[in-house]
């Protein structure tokens, strides 16, 4: 008899939420986490999602702090300590792991800390101590990424791993990379007073977001003093000066842009290599690994999750897929991942939040498309927090007035776009949206404004 009804490898969002469902569900279950210290909650907790957006909220609160007079608050000139601020980033971590490990014991799920590999089908090796098992979850994630000529020196050529634990704020910093990790360390060290430069080869800023939101963020950044680099390929970097000098070339011309440090956001790749997958029948895309709806992969018993696979590297959605993969082991028969409807936020400052289609998107599907939007300059609680900036904008078609997208660019989109993600979900009309009635005054009125502007008659602009 095998050791366990599902062994889950990895324990990041994906990993531990899947071991905690496959408990409830009745099965055995075991997880596994590399040592000798094991980062329950993976990359997110650790090294990702949480600590990042503790160093937002603390450059959020120092800028607003800065500018407390205009709500009629005197207070002292503040001032930045850096060293606090990491101890309130570990803080936060540590609270996560913690309660992460907490979580997983209260569900009865064995704890195993070692690599995890498979042997073969059923089989895995926890640094040398085989552990049987009738399913196996991989959730291994994905690590940070670089291009030949951009490799970490161990000095001012750093990864966001090595951001997240600055002993002090630079004087200029270049991102080499405008996708979400890119922007919100960006935003970071700009709000600590680090001059920015912002270095990216697509044409635009947060490529996979909507065109109208991503240039009206670029705008806004730019009118706060980041310098962008759009459809820029970096040359080389060179140590120049106590920091580097980067060649970026664009339109067939060049331009230098010099930084004491030098971050790499270019993304990040799949942790593939060296957890046994040449023991097995499962297959790979682009070291990505390739599985069906139920996140089975080639090889019967073994599923796969979370970053490992070609879709959205996002916590949320590996924690989805976490619970499907251990729902569908249990033979519940699970709805598959509309990944059309799946929620994305930049904690950028202005954020940008989405869910659904973009407006380029929705034409290339033949869609016959039409928007409505509205400023936050029209809305009341705006006006209340000073945040004025930003706007909502809801992308439909013109046939049956179904939402297609729903598009935020404001202080608080990552809080208002999950009224989108039921939008879309319940595949409402602007119709409808426009008849519900939203609390006054709200930040949210803002998505009921556009659902007017989407038949031309917003009230408050």
């Amino acid at each position: 008899m095998a050791d366990f009804d599902v062994v889950v490898i990895g324990s990041g969002p994906g990993g531990y939420v899947a071991a905690i469902r496959a408990a409830q569900l009745g099965l055995k279950t075991a997880i596994v986490e590399k040592g000798p210290k094991p980062e329950w909650g993976g990359t997110c907790l650790n090294w990702g999602c949480i600590p990042t957006k503790a160093l937002l909220h603390d450059a959020y609160l120092y800028q607003q702090i800065q500018h407390a007079e205009k709500f009629g608050i005197d207070v002292s000139p503040p001032k930045l300590n850096i060293d606090n601020v990491m101890k309130h980033k570990e803080l936060v971590v540590k609270r996560g792991l913690m309660g992460v490990e907490a979580l997983l014991k209260k569900n009865k799920v064995t704890l195993f800390v070692g690599y995890g590999k498979v042997v073969k089908p059923g089989s895995v090796d926890v640094d040398g101590k085989i552990v049987t098992t009738k399913n196996i979850v991989l959730a291994t994630g994905s690590s940070v990424k670089w291009f030949p000529g951009m490799e970490p020196d161990g000095k001012g050529i750093i990864t966001s791993n090595e951001a997240l634990s600055l002993k002090q704020v630079p004087k200029s910093m270049a991102v080499i990379g405008a996708g979400a990790v890119g922007l919100e360390f960006a935003s970071v060290y700009h709000r600590f007073g680090a001059q920015m430069n912002v270095i990216e080869a697509m044409p635009q800023i947060l490529p996979i977001e909507d065109e109208e939101v991503a240039n009206e963020l670029q705008k806004i950044l730019t009118k706060r003093g980041m310098k962008f680099h759009v459809g820029a390929k970096v040359e080389t970097i060179k140590p120049a000066g106590g920091g580097y000098e980067i060649t970026v070339a664009k339109d067939g011309k060049t331009d230098k842009v010099n930084a004491e440090i030098v971050l790499i956001a270019v993304g990040r790749k799949p942790n593939t290599e060296k957890i046994g997958l040449e023991n097995t029948k499962v297959k790979l895309d682009r070291g990505y690994v390739k599985a069906d709806k139920n996140m089975l992969t080639d090889e019967p018993g073994i599923y796969a999750i979370g970053d490992i696979l070609p879709t959205p590297q996002l916590a949320h959605v590996a924690s989805a897929e976490g619970i499907l993969a251990v729902e569908h082991i249990a033979g519940k028969n699970p709805k598959p991942i509309n990944y059309d409807r799946i929620p994305g936020v930049t904690y950028c400052d202005p954020q940008v939040a989405s869910v659904g289609l973009t407006e380029k998107k929705a034409k290339e599907r033949g869609y016959q498309v039409k928007v409505g939007k509205f400023p936050f300059v029209g809305i009341g609680k705006a006006s209340i927090e000073d945040e004025r900036e930003g706007f909502v904008k809801i992308v439909g078609e013109s046939r049956y007035d179904e939402i297609l997208g729903v598009h935020i660019l404001h202080a608080t989109a990552g809080e208002l776009i999950s009224e989108g993600v039921a939008i879309i979900n319940g595949e409402m009309t602007a119709e409808e949206l426009s008849h519900t009635i939203h609390p006054h005054p709200t930040l949210s009125e803002s998505l009921l404004e556009a659902s007017h502007a989407f038949y031309g008659h917003a009230i408050h602009i």
